[in-house]
C-alpha cells in the first residue's frame, strides 16, 4: 500500500477511531473530485467560446489552437514532475498550491484583452492542473486499499472529471451569452479557490517519498521534446510544413525525446521509470490514452469549431451539445461501478472507443447547415457513452497493475498521456483542417468572380489570418460574397479532420482487444501488483 503515514487501513482501526477514519476517507475522495473538476473545467472550458474570443480578438486560427493547448501543454508537460513531488511533499500541500496557482492563471485571462494575455494565462492555470490531475488520483488511491473500494473511488474520479467537462461550457455559455467570455475565467477562477480551501480542510495527507527525486534532466528533456512537437504541430499550416522553423522544431523534438529516454535509463531515481512499460497493460493503457484522447479531444474540438466559429452559434446554443455528451457519465456512475468491479477495463475500452469512432463518424455525415441540436443527438449521445468507458477504464487498468509503491508515477505517466493526447487533438486536427480549407480557398477565390480589389483584400486576410479569420472578418458586402466559399471550405477541412479522429478511435480499439482483451481475472489490485513487481 502506498505509504500514507496520516491514514491507517480500516481493518487496523478501534471501534472509536473508525468513525473519523471515514472521515477522513470521505473527505479526501470529496477533495479528491473537486480537484479534478476543476482541472477538467479548465480543459473544456474554451469549447463553447472559441467564436466569441475568436471574434473579439481577431485571432488567427494558430492563435486559437494555442488558446486551448496554452492550458494543455503544461498539463501535458509537468505532469510527471508533479506526481513525483507529490509523492516526496505531500499530495494534500500539492492540491491547495495547485488550485491557488490556477486561481492566479484564471485571474490573468479575466483581465485579457489579447491573444498573448489570454495565453499566457491559460498556461498558468495549465500548470495548476498539472498538478491536479495526478495528484487528486494519487490521493484517492492511497487511500482506497481494497478492489471495491478503489474500484466506487474511480469511479467518483470520474464522474468528478465528467461533472467538470459538463460544468464548464454550461457555465461559460451563459455567462457569455450576456457578458464578455472574460467573465467565463473570472468565474472559474473563484471555484479554484474554494477547490484550494476545501483541499486543506478535507483531505488526509498521503505522500510515498521512498525511492523518488526529482529529475530535472528528465523534466527539461521532455518538456522540450513535447513544446517543439506541438510548435511544428499548429505553426505547420501558417508557416508552411518545410519552413526552416519548423523541420527544426520536430528534429529538435526527435533529438529531446531520444535524451529523454537515455537520461530516464541512467537515472538512479527517473521520474519515469521505463520498466512500467514492460507490463502489458501499462503500456497498452499509455499507448490508448494518447491515441484514443487524441480522438475525443480532436472530434470535440471539431465539433466546436464547427458551431461556434463555421456556423457563428451563441455561446449557450453551442454549449448545449456538449451539455449532452459530459452529462452522460454522471448518469451511468452506478455502471461504470459495476463494470469496473464485475467486467473490467477490456470490454469497456473496446466499447467506447468504437463508440468514439461511431460519433466522430456520425457527425461528419451531419450538414453543415444543421444548426438544431436534434440532428446532432445521435452522435453527441454515442460520444458521452464511449467518453465515460474509455476514461474510467484507462485509469483502472494503468492504476490496478504497478506496484504500490509506484502508484504516485502511474498516476502521473496516465495523466501525462492522457493530457498528451488531448493536447495533440486540437493540435493535428486544426493543422489538417486549416491546411486544406487553405488551399481549397486560394482556388475558390481565383473563380469566385470578385474585383481585383476584392480579390486583393481577401487573399491579404486569408494570408495574415488564415481561413477562420476569413470567415469571421467584417468585409462588409464582400463578407456576404465570401461566405459560401469559407463555410464550403471549413466544413471540408474540419470533416476531414473527423475521419483522422475516428481512425484513431479505431486504432485504439485494436489495441484493447489486443492487449487488453475481454477476459476479467477479478485479480484484486494488491495480486496484480505482486506478479508484477
Amino acid at each position: 500500500m502506498v505509504s500514507t503515514p496520516a491514514y491507517d487501513p480500516p481493518a487496523a482501526l478501534s471501534s472509536d477511531a473508525a468513525p473519523a477514519a471515514t472521515a477522513r476517507h470521505t473527505g479526501t475522495i470529496i477533495a479528491g473530485c473537486l480537484a479534478v473538476c476543476l482541472a477538467q473545467i479548465g480543459l473544456v472550458l474554451p469549447a463553447a467560446i472559441n467564436g466569441v474570443m475568436q471574434r473579439t480578438l481577431q485571432t488567427s486560427g494558430g492563435e486559437l489552437t494555442w488558446i486551448s493547448d496554452a492550458f494543455l501543454v503544461p498539463a501535458a508537460v509537468l505532469a510527471l514532475t508533479f506526481g513525483v513531488v507529490g509523492d516526496l511533499y505531500g499530495r494534500k500541500k500539492l492540491v491547495v498550491g495547485a488550485a491557488l496557482l490556477s486561481a492566479v492563471g484564471y485571474l490573468v485571462s479575466a483581465t485579457s484583452d489579447s491573444a498573448a494575455q489570454l495565453i499566457t494565462g491559460q498556461a498558468i492555470s495549465g500548470i495548476g492542473a498539472a498538478a491536479l490531475f495526478p495528484a487528486s488520483l494519487s490521493m484517492i488511491t492511497a487511500i482506497t486499499p481494497t478492489p471495491a473500494a478503489r474500484a466506487k473511488a474511480l469511479a467518483s474520479w470520474t464522474t468528478a472529471l465528467s461533472l467538470g467537462a459538463l460544468i464548464a461550457p454550461l457555465m461559460s455559455g451563459s455567462l457569455v451569452e450576456h457578458a464578455s467570455f472574460q467573465w467565463a475565467f473570472g468565474v472559474t477562477g473563484m471555484l479554484a479557490v474554494i477547490t484550494a480551501v476545501g483541499a486543506w480542510l478535507l483531505a488526509t495527507e498521503s505522500s510515498a517519498p521512498e525511492g523518488r527525486s526529482l529529475d530535472w534532466p528528465g523534466q527539461i528533456t521532455i518538456a522540450v521534446a513535447m513544446l517543439t512537437l506541438l510548435y511544428g504541430i499548429i505553426q505547420g499550416p501558417s508557416d508552411g510544413w518545410s519552413s526552416a522553423p519548423v523541420v527544426a522544431s520536430f528534429v529538435a523534438c526527435a533529438v529531446f525525446l531520444a535524451a529523454f529516454v537515455m537520461v530516464e535509463q541512467r537515472s538512479a531515481a527517473p521520474m519515469l521509470r521505463l520498466e512500467l512499460f514492460r507490463i502489458p497493460a501499462f503500456a497498452a493503457s499509455a499507448a490508448m490514452a494518447v491515441i484514443g484522447m487524441f480522438g475525443f479531444l480532436g472530434g470535440a474540438y471539431d465539433l466546436s469549431i464547427r458551431l461556434g466559429v463555421i456556423q457563428h452559434q451563441s455561446p449557450f446554443h453551442t454549449a448545449v451539445p456538449f451539455l449532452v455528451i459530459q452529462g452522460i457519465t454522471p448518469f451511468i456512475w452506478p455502471l461504470l461501478v459495476r463494470l469496473l468491479h464485475h467486467v473490467g477495463p477490456g470490454p469497456m475500452l473496446v466499447t467506447g472507443f468504437v463508440s468514439l469512432a461511431g460519433a466522430q463518424l456520425w457527425l461528419r455525415v451531419v450538414p453543415i447547415h444543421e444548426t438544431g441540436p436534434v440532428p446532432l443527438l445521435g452522435p453527441l449521445v454515442l460520444n458521452g457513452v464511449g467518453f465515460g468507458l474509455v476514461v474510467a477504464a484507462l485509469t483502472a487498468a494503468a492504476v490496478n497493475v504497478v506496484p504500490p509503491t509506484l502508484t504516485g508515477m502511474a498516476s502521473a505517466t496516465t495523466s501525462l498521456v492522457r493530457d498528451l493526447g488531448q493536447t495533440l487533438g486540437p493540435a493535428i486536427v486544426g493543422a489538417v483542417a486549416l491546411g486544406m480549407a487553405a488551399s481549397q480557398l486560394t482556388g475558390s477565390l481565383a473563380d469566385a468572380g470578385l474585383t481585383p480589389k476584392e480579390h486583393g483584400i481577401a487573399s491579404a486576410v486569408l494570408h495574415e489570418g488564415g481561413p477562420l479569420a476569413l470567415h469571421s472578418a467584417n468585409l462588409g458586402p464582400l463578407s456576404a460574397k465570401l461566405a459560401p466559399l469559407t463555410e464550403h471550405a471549413l466544413a471540408n477541412g474540419y470533416n476531414n479532420g473527423l475521419l483522422l479522429t475516428a481512425a484513431a478511435c479505431v486504432a485504439a480499439a485494436v489495441i484493447a482487444a489486443v492487449f487488453v482483451g475481454f477476459r476479467h481475472s477479478g485479480t484484486a489490485p494488491a495480486e496484480a501488483e505482486g506478479s508484477t513487481a
